[in-house]
């Protein structure tokens, strides 16, 4: 009987990847296994999902515990989601770099604070792998959790098991494409690789018509333009549209947000930009999205069995039914992007099929956005570096070669910056 873990399932994500699952067609019976470490969330979510699985009719059943060695054994799939200690240092991930005027507006993959959550994330994570080794050999897993290319490089580092990182930028992006050019969806043809949150759309056509001509003239609308001001700049001077928020991405760069007057200018509120964003709205979206899941419990909302961009569930009924699918995945490299690291991890179109998850190869990106990619995947490889091997120093290496942080601030001022945030969270990291 197919059997499917979710780790960390007091998620946001595990409605929508139950609700995908569910109604899969001819996916009639199986077991769901949720674990999470805090027992009240787990125990809403386990309601949710008997709620969601007596709504489809289906024969799946659902165990849960919050010690994941009892549930997980056999799953053909697990799905990792975790959150490691984010109440207890969301604002110190934020306000310890703002003193140094590093002003982010995310702050979960790149920069102080996708590194100190890289460093809280990997030794819990890399339990679980272990345990997923011993308990599921034979599983797949599709990983969640951010900072995405730090996750799924590291797993690639410990196991043979199959990994692949999944994010919904490459599907909220051309979705947005096709709106701000005015296209159905089905009828626009685009073309996207790099790395998870910086993919590059290189192509972007309809009918055989090159778009981004039309896409450059429609941006001249201030109304457009305000949809996404640092995506649409970015793509005024390096000629290609990327993936991700605009807040997001100006991050990931050296260019938006090393000064006040460009933050204004480029960045603005909520996820187009604005500076702290992040830090001072999760701990009530976490609240909120609790308070949601006991109202659908009550009946008070509706549980509404919609399917979602998401593709955990693509990749299940592919590989289960064998019927080809196509997504976009988080891989190592391996030669898929010749001019990005070959041992890195890169995001590109991926073949579904009962023998698993099969990248395709991309070719060259254009120098330059390359360049762009590789001075992430530098951060990347020395912060996963650094909790594999417990090297502080190493760490702190990392910081100095993030592109934002860099952008601000002096060596001197990244190493004080750096050895205020280890003594601030020195709990819940291991180095």
């Amino acid at each position: 009987m197919l059997k499917i873990s979710i780790i960390g399932a007091g998620s946001e994500f595990t409605q929508n990847i139950v609700v995908d699952i569910l109604t899969i067609k001819g996916l009639d019976e199986g077991i769901i296994a949720l674990v999470d470490i805090d027992a009240e969330r787990l125990e809403i979510a386990h309601q949710l999902v008997e709620k969601i699985i007596e709504k489809t009719g289906k024969k799946w059943s659902v165990i849960g515990s919050t010690d994941r060695r009892k549930v997980i054994a056999d799953s053909d799939f697990v799905i990792n989601q975790i959150e490691v200690a984010g109440l207890h240092t969301v604002k110190l991930e934020y306000e310890i770099p703002l003193k140094y005027g590093v002003k982010q507006c995310i702050g979960d993959t790149l920069g102080p604070g996708g590194l100190f959550k890289t460093l809280r994330t990997l030794p819990a994570w890399l339990a679980i792998v272990k345990d997923i080794e011993e308990l599921a050999p034979n599983t797949t897993i599709l990983n969640y959790t951010n900072p995405m290319s730090a996750v799924t490089l590291a797993t690639t580092k410990v196991t043979t098991i199959p990994v692949v990182g999944l994010c919904h930028s490459i599907q909220n992006t051309s979705n947005d494409l096709a709106r701000y050019l005015g296209i159905p969806y089905e009828e626009l043809k685009w073309r996207a690789g790099g790395i998870n949150h910086m993919s590059w759309f290189v192509e972007l056509a309809h009918n055989g018509k090159d778009m981004y001509p039309v896409l450059r003239d429609k941006m001249k609308d201030p109304e457009l333009l305000a949809k996404d001001p640092v995506k649409f700049d970015a793509m005024q001077y390096l000629g290609a549209f990327v993936s991700e928020s605009s807040g997001h991405f100006s991050e990931y760069i050296p260019y938006y947000r090393k000064r006040q007057d460009l933050i204004d200018k480029h960045c603005s509120t909520g996820y187009n930009g604005g500076t702290g964003f992040y830090a001072n709205s999760w701990p009530t979206w976490r609240k909120e999205n609790d308070e949601e899941i006991r109202r659908k419990l009550t009946g008070e909302l509706e549980i509404k069995l919609e399917s979602s961009d998401e593709y955990a569930a693509v990749i299940i009924e592919g590989m289960v039914k064998n019927e080809p699918k196509v997504i976009y995945g988080n891989v190592l490299n391996q030669g898929l992007i010749e001019n990005l690291k070959p041992d890195g991890v890169v995001e590109v179109a991926c073949l579904v099929d009962r023998n698993g998850v099969h990248p395709t190869r991309f070719g060259r990106l254009p120098e330059h956005l390359a360049a762009l990619c590789r001075s992430n995947q530098a951060f990347f490889e020395l912060a996963v570096d650094a909790a594999l091997t417990k090297d502080k120093e190493m760490a702190m290496h990392a910081l100095m070669v993030d592109p934002l942080t860099a952008a601000v601030c002096s060596l001197g001022e990244i190493k004080a910056m750096f050895d205020e945030l280890y003594e601030a969270e020195r709990n819940y990291i291991e180095i």
